[in-house]
Order: C-alpha cells, then structure tokens, then sequence
C-alpha cells in the first residue's frame, strides 16, 4: 500500500472514530447524524462547483452517485439506530469489521483485485480482532437492557453491510468524478433523502441543536473530511487495502469506548485492537 494512500487512511481513521463517539452522544443519534452532514455538505459546496468538470456531471457518474446516496442515507439510519441501542465500543467495531471481511471477496469479483498472501493474512487478522473485540462479556442492566445491546449488534451488521455496498460503489464511482464534487453530492442527497424522517420529528430536532449544537458543528468538520481522505486513498491503493487500514479507527474506537464513554475496562478492548493493527501492518505492507 502506498505510504501517501497509508496517511489519508489513518487521519481518515483518527476524525470516523473521534465524530462517532460525538454521534454516540448525542440525544438522537440519527438527528445528530443528519444534522452534522447537512452541515458539512452545505460548507463543501462551493468547493465542489471548483472541482466538476467543464461539462458537468457526466453521464458514467451518474449510476455511481446515485447509487451512493441511497447506501449512505441507509448507512445513517442504520447507524443511528445502532447507537441508541448498543455500546459504541460494540457496535462500532461490527459495523466497521464487517467491511472488511465483505469487501476484499466483493472487490475480487467485480474490479479483478487480487489481494497478496500478505495482504489476505492482514485482513484475516483484522476481521479477527475484530471479532475479539466483541466478545461478550457480563454487563449491567438485565434482559431488557441485554435486548437493546442485541438489537444494536444487528443494526450494526446492518450498518456494515451498507459500508461494503457504499465502498464498492465509491471506489468505481471516484474514478469517474472528482471525489470533492462526488462526496459534497452524496451528503447533499443522502440529507434530502433522510429530510421526510427529519421533517416528521422537528420537535425533537430543535432539541438535538439546543443540547449539542457544538458537537454537531465539531463533528460537521469531521464527517464528511474523513470520508473524502478515503476516496483520495481509492485513487491509490487497492478497496481492499484502504477498507482494511481504515479499521485502524477501531483501535482508537476501543479507547474511546473505555475512557472516555465508560462503557468497561480498556485491557481485553486494546488486546483486540492490537491484533486489528497487525493486520493493519501487514495490508500496509502488502503489495
């Protein structure tokens, strides 16, 4: 993997696990979710009439960014019922694990990519840290509690399958159009899309901007700028390699998850997380 594709991925990692916690805590997931990439697409705006090209949007994107919108208004949704559900340090490394066991296969079969022995080992190593991040252990608060933690985990594999179809999409959809202009008409569709659920809870969104209005403007910044460093690295590394390296997040997901939400002990969190950063290691390696 490119050490240029290598830095946009691990910043990229450092903003989707810092903006997630800040979604997590918000007093509507979906609403803050919303809000923060209406936000950020509205900013990115002007940038993106710089950067379409002289004949517009062409035809060969369009598939592609039409495509994107509707996984990422699912992928919001998705997520923001996982995290009024499940712990973030649970559902986050589901949601983010998923992806990269399902996009490798996906990207052999449709782009012809064919990952090293080197890289194959890196992510089996990531999907296993993955899967030793979650295993469960004795948690507080009873069945009910215990139900909502379960739902969650299948918000949150619902929420991975959607970052693999989107992933996928984007990777073929950035070689036919700027990634600015792609992801500003992506978090502007995506908000219209999401905008009747929006419209119908107006109450409960004029109280989402009156408690966290400064999380949602913080997270804004975030958002939308970790996912465009994504689609820079598409243009030079392999699906496989930049989905699994992003998962590096998942590392500091795991400490977020202990220190700063409390959600359990940060030692059996950071064992998982450092078998996901030696297959990080080896995808980076890989060639």
């Amino acid at each position: 993997m490119p050490a240029a594709a290598l830095a946009l991925v691990v910043g990229a990692a450092v903003l989707h696990a810092v903006w997630n916690a800040l979604a997590k805590q918000g007093r509507d997931q979906l609403l803050f979710l919303w809000s923060s990439v209406t936000l950020a697409s509205l900013a990115l705006g002007p940038w993106a009439w710089a950067w379409l090209p002289a004949g517009g949007l062409g035809p060969a994107a369009l598939p592609f960014v039409g495509a994107t919108i509707v996984l990422h208004a699912l992928y919001f949704w998705a997520l923001g019922r996982a995290y009024g559900s499940g712990e973030f340090s649970r559902v986050y490394p589901i949601a983010r694990g998923l992806g990269v066991a399902l996009v490798p296969i996906a990207a052999f079969l449709l782009f012809d990519e064919r990952v090293s022995a080197s890289g194959a080992a890196g992510i089996a190593l990531v999907v296993l840290g993955v899967a030793g991040l979650h295993v469960p252990g004795r948690a507080p608060g009873g069945a009910r509690a215990a139900a909502r933690r379960r739902a969650g985990t299948w918000w949150a594999l619902l929420t991975g399958l959607s970052i693999a179809a989107y992933s996928l999409v984007d990777k073929a959809g950035v070689a036919r159009l700027h990634p600015v202009p792609y992801i500003t008409l992506m978090g502007v569709g995506s908000s219209l899309l999401l905008l009747p659920v929006v419209l119908a809870r107006r109450g409960a969104l004029r109280r989402e901007w009156t408690a966290s209005w400064r999380a949602i403007v913080v997270a804004s910044t975030m958002n939308l700028t970790a996912y465009l460093l994504v689609l820079f690295a598409f243009r030079l590394s392999k699906a496989g390699y930049v989905v699994a390296a992003r998962e590096l997040s998942i590392l500091f997901s795991a400490v977020i998850g202990s220190l700063w939400l409390g959600e359990g002990r940060l030692l059996p969190r950071l064992a998982g997380a450092s078998i996901v950063v030696a297959g990080v290691a080896l995808v980076a390696l890989a060639r």
